[in-house]
C-alpha cells in the first residue's frame, strides 16, 4: 500500500514501466552472482576435458577409462539429484546451494590426487553427489521470483553461463597446464584440479551471505515491490495444474521432458568433454593453442543463446526456438567429422554446433515449468534434468569407447548428432501446443 496526497492508503499500482524497472532491479540483484556460480560450476564439471591431454598419459589410462570416469559424475548426479530438489525447496535456496557449491569445490580440488582409475572413478562419482541438484535448484529458485514471460530470458542468461565457462576456462586450462606444470612437484592436470576447484568455496560462502530465499525475504525490496512481485508470482500459479509429489513422478509429460533433455545434452555434453580432444586431431599441437581454440565454440555459443532467447520470448514460441537449433546442431557435428582434418573448418562447425546445442535448452527449460508447480516442481524439474544427464554418462562412455574401437573420434560425433535429432523431432512431434506457445 502507498499513500496519496491527503494521507489516505490505496493499493499500490504497477503501470509496465515500473515493473520492468522492478525486474530489472531485481535480475542485478539476483543473476550475476547465479551466473558466476554457475561458470564455476560448469568449470568444474568440464576441466577434466583438458586434464584428460596429460593425465590419461601420466596415469597409464585410456580413452574408454576417461570416457567411463568422465561419465560416472552423471551417475551420481542421477541418484541425488531429486532428493537435493526437494531438500532445497523445503530448507531455502541460500543454505542448499551454499553447501552444494562449498562441498563440491572441495571434491574438485582434491581430484589432483587421483593415481589409478578406480580413485579417478570415484572422485568423479563423488563429484556428481557433491554437485546434485545445482542446476535444477537454481531452475526452481527463478520459479520462485518470475513469471514464465520473464523467466525464459533469465534461464537463457544462466546456461550462457555454459559457453562463457568455456571461453574463460580452455584459454585458462591451457595456460595453467603449460605454464604450472613441475612446479614443487605437480603436472599441469594436478594445477588445474586444485586452482579451479577453490572459487567454487569462495562463491559458497557468498551465496550463503548475499541470496535470499524468496521475495519475502529481500529485505532490499519495499513492501509494494513484494507485492508487485508476489501477485505476478501468484497469478501465474493459479494457471497451473495441482500436482502431488506421486503425480510428478507418474507424468507422462515429465518423462517425455526428460526423453527429450536426453537427447539435447547428449550433443552438448558429448562436444564440451570432448572438444579439446577432437581439435587436438585436428593436428594441434600445444595445450595452451588447444585451449584458446576451445574458446571459439563457446564464444559462439554465447551469441546464438542471446539471439535465440530473445526471439524465442519476444515471440513467446518454443518449439521451433528448440527444435531448429538442435538440427542445426545435429548437421554441423556431421560436416564437423568430415572436415576433421581442417582446423578452420572443423572449428567452424564445432562453433555452429555448440551455438545450436546451446541455444536449444533455454526455450526448452520454459516447457517443465510451465505445467508444474510447488513440491510437484521441485521434483519434476529434477527428474527432467537427472535423467538428461544420463546422456553425460552414456555419451561420454560411448565416445571413449569407440574412440579406442576405431582410433578415431569420428563414429562417436556421429552418435552425438543422432541424439541432436531425436531431440529436434520430439519437440516437433510430441510436446503439446499449450506448452510451445507460452
Amino acid at each position: 500500500m502507498s499513500e496519496n496526497s491527503v494521507g489516505i492508503s490505496v493499493p499500490f499500482v504497477s503501470s509496465e514501466s515500473v515493473e520492468k524497472k522492478l525486474y530489472a532491479r531485481v535480475t542485478w540483484r539476483l543473476m550475476p552472482l547465479l551466473f558466476i556460480s554457475y561458470i564455476i560450476a560448469y568449470l568444474d564439471r568440464v576441466n577434466v576435458g583438458f586434464a584428460k591431454l596429460q593425465m590419461l598419459q601420466d596415469l597409464k589410462l585410456t580413452n574408454t577409462v576417461y570416457g567411463l570416469g568422465a561419465g560416472l559424475f552423471f551417475i551420481g548426479y542421477f541418484f541425488f539429484e531429486v532428493p537435493s530438489n526437494i531438500i532445497l525447496h523445503r530448507v531455502g535456496a541460500r543454505k542448499w546451494i551454499a553447501r552444494i557449491m562449498i562441498s563440491w569445490g572441495i571434491i574438485s580440488a582434491a581430484t589432483m590426487l587421483v593415481k589409478t582409475a578406480g580413485m579417478f572413478y570415484f572422485m568423479r562419482f563423488l563429484l556428481g553427489i557433491a554437485e546434485a541438484g545445482f542446476f535444477p535448484g537454481i531452475i526452481l529458485y527463478l520459479t520462485y521470483w518470475y513469471p514464465s514471460y520473464w523467466r525464459g530470458r533469465m534461464v537463457a542468461l544462466l546456461i550462457a553461463a555454459n559457453p562463457v565457462s568455456g571461453l574463460i576456462g580452455g584459454p585458462a586450462s591451457g595456460w595453467i597446464m603449460q605454464s604450472l606444470a613441475g612446479k614443487f612437484g605437480w603436472a599441469g592436470w594436478q594445477w588445474l584440479f586444485l586452482l579451479e576447484g577453490l572459487p567454487a568455496i569462495v562463491m559458497g560462502i557468498m551465496v550463503y551471505l548475499y541470496l535470499d530465499d524468496r521475495i519475502r525475504n529481500a529485505t532490499w525490496l519495499s513492501e509494494e515491490e513484494k507485492q508487485v512481485l508476489e501477485k505476478n508470482i501468484e497469478a501465474e500459479a493459479q494457471e497451473k495444474q495441482s500436482h502431488s509429489l506421486r503425480e510428478a513422478f507418474g507424468s507422462g509429460m515429465v518423462w517425455l521432458m526428460s526423453l527429450i533433455y536426453f537427447c539435447l545434452l547428449m550433443g552438448m555434453y558429448g562436444v564440451t568433454f570432448w572438444l579439446p580432444t577432437i581439435i587436438k586431431a585436428t593436428g594441434v599441437k600445444s595445450v595452451l593453442n588447444v585451449g584458446l581454440l576451445t574458446s571459439i565454440p563457446f564464444a559462439a555459443g554465447v551469441i546464438g543463446m542471446i539471439l535465440i532467447s530473445r526471439s524465442s520470448d519476444a515471440r513467446q514460441e518454443r518449439r521451433w526456438h528448440c527444435a531448429v537449433p538442435a538440427a542445426i546442431s545435429c548437421i554441423s557435428l556431421i560436416l564437423s567429422t568430415i572436415y576433421g582434418k581442417d582446423t578452420i573448418l572443423a572449428v567452424m562447425f564445432l562453433s555452429l554446433a555448440m551455438a545450436g546445442s546451446l541455444s536449444a535448452l533455454p526455450a526448452f527449460w520454459i516447457l517443465p515449468t510451465a505445467f508444474l508447480g510447488g513440491t510437484a516442481a521441485a521434483a519434476g524439474i529434477a527428474v527432467v534434468n537427472s535423467i538428461g544427464n544420463l546422456s553425460g554418462f552414456l555419451g561420454n562412455y560411448l565416445v571413449g569407447w569407440l574412440t579406442d574401437l576405431t582410433h578415431s573420434t569420428n563414429s562417436g560425433v556421429y552418435v552425438l548428432a543422432f541424439a541432436a535429432f531425436v531431440g529436434a523431432a520430439l519437440v516437433i512431434t510430441l510436446v503439446p501446443s499449450k506448452l510451445v506457445n507460452k
